[in-house]
């Protein structure tokens, strides 16, 4: 048996040429190679070299902290960005919004997929996903500043219908994670997160000539990998690198290893902290009004968690099957740090896999946040003035979710309210509208959803709103709200309207369940 090469992390920067593009595996704070990215950033700095580097992922990573990808965030060193989300790498947003790189935003999902499609030589990933958002080329292409010219996204007519195509390109270099590898080089992924896209990364990298180096953690002898867990095996690994300091190696970055992020065991799911009744508890209740049994179900970070947590508390939180974009399906999705995890698990995918489900309407119900939205119901999340946040997985969800349901407060900076007496007492006003004329950037496409008769929800602590194939209508307002001062002056247009909406229910507003089980 050949053993597989086995070098250092500064070795594996040595192999990184002017003008490659590289990819790196990684979603979010877990799993990414950081002892490999660091040698890499310390070459550069130290020699000036290598530099115009493309820089791929799918989806995010880091952690705000100069990790992650942010190890990429120097003049020189980078030319070009493709990713999926950029708000945990803040050093390179500003790069980007400098106008110092170009930069492309596309949808995380689509992202993983061409992953795949580069690997199997195809001109790159046909799909609807983003049709008539900021990525179609009609629109903004997903092009991040001025300096970026080349069209990444070409609009094309199959079979009498719009598609997008997301032009495939060759990777040539790939720093990924593993848990163990043998000697032999085959590398299992056991104790992260999930597989993410790394082995198609691996894959898309082999078959473009490129080279694929693997920070691990330790090498066993070979033939002592449970081979149902290799995913990366060794004909995919051109050399191997042993993390030495055990925090470049955490299964997510501050957090020590958890193995119910894994499935290697399960633990008592413990109670979901109840949350005191608040203005966010309230549109947590109104949106689980809309939950039904034997659903499947995403939820996004913030406010739509209280989704979960509503449930729970009414005794419905089995009606639904919770899943998260970077591949579990089932068990309590993580936040913060280590969103993208979920404890206890039922099952773990690949990244493209869940996005293959997502895109074909898998996902009954989608809990999402409400950032902006305009009077056609578009959509923003992913830029705001000068804060570049990227789309994520949202495009993907919300644009074929059965049903899609934007939560959030009606206004921003600053807001206070208090619920009590059956009643919502605002204390004080947002300086931040968040129903403005027109969005910065068009994530969701009210429009394009309309045309489909797909329905869409606006859910707020003092009004909800349709989508509608004539426009935005406020149907529900609180009670104790007033409906000129606190609803339609407090917005840049005026939603349509059939006749006096009608309160909310009145349960969501009084300090005891509201009965959902029965």
């Amino acid at each position: 048996m050949r053993t597989k090469k086995i070098i250092t992390a500064e070795e594996a920067a040595l192999l990184v040429k002017d003008g490659d593009t590289i990819s790196t595996s990684g979603f979010v704070a877990s799993g990414c190679p950081e002892a490999l990215t660091k040698a890499l950033e310390k070459r550069f700095l130290e020699t000036g070299s290598p530099k115009d580097l493309t820089y791929f992922f799918p989806g995010s990573q880091g952690n705000r902290d100069g990790s992650g990808a942010d190890h990429f965030a120097h003049k020189g060193l980078l030319k070009r960005m493709i990713a999926g989300h950029y708000n945990t790498a803040p050093a390179i947003g500003k790069m980007i919004l400098n106008n110092e790189i170009e930069a492309y935003n596309l949808p995380q999902g689509t992202l993983s997929q061409l992953c795949r499609d580069i690997a199997a030589h195809k001109l790159g990933t046909i799909t609807h996903v983003g049709l008539n958002t900021f990525v179609d080329p009609r629109i903004e292409g997903g092009k991040m500043n001025a300096r970026t010219t080349e069209n990444a996204v070409e609009l094309v007519n199959i079979m009498g219908q719009e598609r997008l195509l997301y032009k495939a390109f060759p990777i040539n270099v790939a720093f990924l994670r593993g848990s163990y590898a043998d000697e032999a080089g085959n590398v299992t992924l056991h104790k992260e997160i999930g597989p993410g896209e790394t082995t198609a990364i691996a894959q898309a990298v082999k078959n473009s000539g490129g080279i694929v180096i693997v920070q691990v953690e330790k090498i066993v002898k070979a033939g002592l990998l449970d081979p149902r867990l290799v995913r990366l095996p060794k004909i995919y690994v051109d050399a191997l690198v042993i993390t030495k300091d055990p925090e470049d190696h955490l299964q997510s970055f501050g957090c020590d290893y958890d193995p119910s992020l894994c499935g290697e065991l399960q633990v008592p799911a413990g109670a979901i902290p109840i949350p005191p009744l608040s203005p966010k508890k309230v549109i947590g209740r109104r949106a689980a009004m809309e939950l039904t049994m034997d659903t499947v179900v995403n939820l996004g970070i913030g406010i739509p968690e209280y989704v979960s947590a509503v449930a729970n508390e009414e005794g419905i939180l089995d009606w639904m099957t919770l899943t998260v974009e970077a591949g579990p399906v089932g068990g309590v999705p993580c936040g913060g740090t280590r969103f993208g995890a979920a404890v206890n698990a039922e099952a773990i995918l690949s990244h493209h896999e869940q996005f293959d489900f997502y895109d074909g309407g898998g996902a009954d119900l989608a809990f999402l946040g409400l950032a902006q939205a305009d009077k056609d119901g578009n959509i923003n999340v992913s830029r705001f003035g000068p804060r570049i946040a990227g789309c994520g997985g949202f495009v993907n969800i919300t644009q074929n979710a059965k049903r899609v349901f934007y939560c959030g407060t009606f206004t921003a900076g600053g807001f206070k309210a208090d619920v009590k007496d059956g009643k919502l007492h605002i204390l004080q006003e947002g300086s931040e509208k968040k129903f403005i004329d027109t969005v910065e950037q068009i994530t969701f496409s009210g429009p394009y959803a309309a045309s489909l008769k797909q329905p869409v929800m606006y859910i707020t602590e003092r009004a909800v709103f349709e989508l509608r194939e004539g426009g935005v209508y406020l149907t529900e307002i609180a009670p104790g709200v007033d409906l000129q001062k606190d609803i339609l002056d407090q917005m840049d247009f005026v939603p349509k309207m059939d006749g006096e909406p009608k309160l909310m229910d009145a349960r969501i507003f009084t300090d005891e369940l509201m009965g959902l089980k029965k």
